[in-house]
């Protein structure tokens, strides 16, 4: 689901709960459409949502996230374990 419209140091810098007008001055889509997204990650738990009056903020839970980022470290310090085990066996049949 990469898009050049969210690059990765965006979402990083903001955890502050805020508002989807203040989001998308800093993109260059229209409001609607960081409304669109935000509904996206609401649905999959990685954002959530809560109305202040007449605005509604949005949060983001970084949980889901670090806990992809975890697994998927793990799995490529396997691969490199792999990798380096494939590496020593075809440099011992030259």
């Amino acid at each position: 689901m990469r898009s050049p419209t969210r690059p990765a140091g965006r979402c990083s810098r903001r955890w502050r709960p805020g508002r989807a007008s203040a989001l998308a001055r800093e993109l260059p889509i229209s409001r609607q459409m960081v409304l669109n997204h935000l509904g996206v990650l609401q649905d999959s738990g990685l954002v959530s949502s809560v109305r202040v009056g007449r605005e509604v903020l949005f949060q983001v839970h970084s949980a889901p996230l670090a806990a992809t980022a975890d697994w998927l470290s793990s799995l490529a310090a396997r691969w490199d374990s792999r990798l380096a085990d494939l590496k020593a066996r075809a440099e011992q049949s030259d």
